[in-house]
Parts: structure tokens; sequence; C-alpha cells
């Protein structure tokens, strides 16, 4: 049996420089990944199939179209004629700006990488299947460009082991409506430096439209910056928002205030990779 845990995916920083003519968005964002997230298991079966159960695996509405089952179809992975039974616990909320999918995608490939290596376009098929799957693959620190899917390495990975809370009101948040709320006003580049440094000049240009869309996320985004840490941000399209600590402590004391406040939202304590 092979295990692999599909990493939470957050944006440290995601800013939008402006739409493409193919429709899509010219990005610069600062990928980062949690230690924690789905939990994916795989053994030899005579076809592919795709279990899913957990908190959250009554949202995937295709088990079958998931991009999990897109993923073992993008990679060769059996012996001979035969493939795998994937079993996937969905740990993390879906439409959550935690690339949640695409975390479990980015899973499989590991998965394929440890039982046969990856076939040299590895990126080009991660790709094809969306534009956070390159950087979920690789699941560290990293700053993509372009959709997302041009990824270069952060210079210092200074947040390594870094407390982080993340906090979702239980409020799905599709991505493409809040790209279509955007302003269309580039706001300038990340800057360079450390992972540190980066992250805290850099913002989120989505936050403001997915504000509109979903009034809730300002609240979450109050709360987390009301437990004193050094950063608070929307990650992704949203609507889960992080919070980096200095301290185990503090952050242990930041959960259990959320907790107390708001009982009904979802969190996931954990550090950064």
């Amino acid at each position: 049996m092979l295990t692999e845990i599909a990493y939470a995916k957050i944006n440290l920083a995601l800013h939008v420089r402006r739409r493409r003519e193919d429709g899509y968005h010219e990005l610069e964002t600062l990928f980062a990944f949690v230690d924690a997230g789905d939990a994916l298991a795989a053994t030899p079966a005579e076809a592919d199939r795709l279990t899913t159960h957990g908190e959250f695996a009554g949202k995937i509405d295709d088990p079958f179209g998931n991009i999990v089952a897109k993923a073992l179809l993008a990679l060769p992975h059996g012996e001979g004629k035969q493939g795998w039974a994937v079993d996937l616990e969905k740990r993390l909320p879906v439409a959550a700006g935690l690339g949640g999918g695409s975390a479990d995608a980015g899973a499989v490939f590991r998965m394929v990488e440890r039982a046969h290596g990856l076939p040299e376009d590895w990126h080009a098929r991660a790709a094809r299947l969306g534009a956070d799957v390159p950087a979920c693959v690789l699941s560290r620190p990293c700053i993509g460009t372009g959709t997302g899917t041009d990824l270069a390495e952060v210079a210092e990975n200074d947040l390594e082991g870094c407390p982080v809370l993340l906090v979702n009101p239980r409020a799905p948040v599709p991505t493409g409506p809040v790209f279509k709320a955007w302003d269309q006003r580039d706001r300038g580049p990340m800057q360079s430096g450390t992972l540190r440094q980066i992250a805290l000049a850099g913002r989120n240009d989505l936050e403001d439209p997915a504000i509109a869309l979903c009034p809730v996320i300002a609240e979450v985004l109050a709360a987390l910056r009301d437990t004193a840490p050094f950063l608070a941000r929307m990650s992704g399209s949203g609507a889960t928002c992080f919070a980096l600590y200095e301290s185990q402590e503090a952050l242990s004391q930041a959960a259990a205030r959320i907790a107390a406040d708001h009982a009904d939202w979802w969190q996931l304590s954990g550090k950064l990779r």
C-alpha cells in the first residue's frame, strides 16, 4: 500500500496583474504548504477505482470525474493491465482556497513517483489538470507566475515550521466568480527576498472581490487578526483564511479562542513545510 498526504496549499501572497486574451489571468503568487491535509492510500487493483469518505466527501459531486481519477488517467501507474484502488479521506473543505483537489492530484503524482517514477513531461501533465497542480506536486514553497504553473524556487524558506491556523466559515466560494469580480487594477509585482519578506510585503488581490461575494470572510479575517498573528490573509480565492504565529503557544491560544467564539467554523492547526 502507498500512502500520501495531500498537503493543504495556501497563497501567502496572490498578485493579479492582468486578464489575458485567453480569459485566464496573469498571476504572481507565493505558494506554501501546511503539514496536514487530505489522506490518500493506493493498492493494486484490476482497474482504477476511487473511494471517498471523510467530513467533506459529500461535497464531491462526481467522484469518478474527480481530479484524482483524472490524475490516474494522466500517468502510467499500474503493472501491465492493473490499476490502483485509491482511498481518499477528504479532510479539507471544497472550494475553499486550499487547493484541495489540486493537492489530491499532487499526492497521486508523488505516489506514482515513488512506485514507478514520473515521466519527463510530468509538469505539463500536471498543468493540464489545473493551475495549482504543479505546485501541489512539489508541495514546498515556490513562486508561481503566468497562470500559476510556471514555478521558481524561493531564495530562502525562513518560515519552515512556522505555526499556522487555517479557518473556513464553511462557505464555499467558486473561483470563477471571484476572478470575474476583480477590478482589473494592477497593484504591482511581488517583492523579492526570503519567504517571510515576500509574504509580509505581499497581498491578496482577490480578497476584496471574495468578501463582496461572501461577506463572512471579513469576519474570519477580523477574528484572526484579533489573535495577534504576524500575518493574517485570505488564501487563494477564499473563503479559507490563514494566520501565522511566532510560537506554538500563540497558535494554541488563537485556535482555542476561535473555537470558543465561532464553534461552527472549520479550523486546522499545523506548521508550514
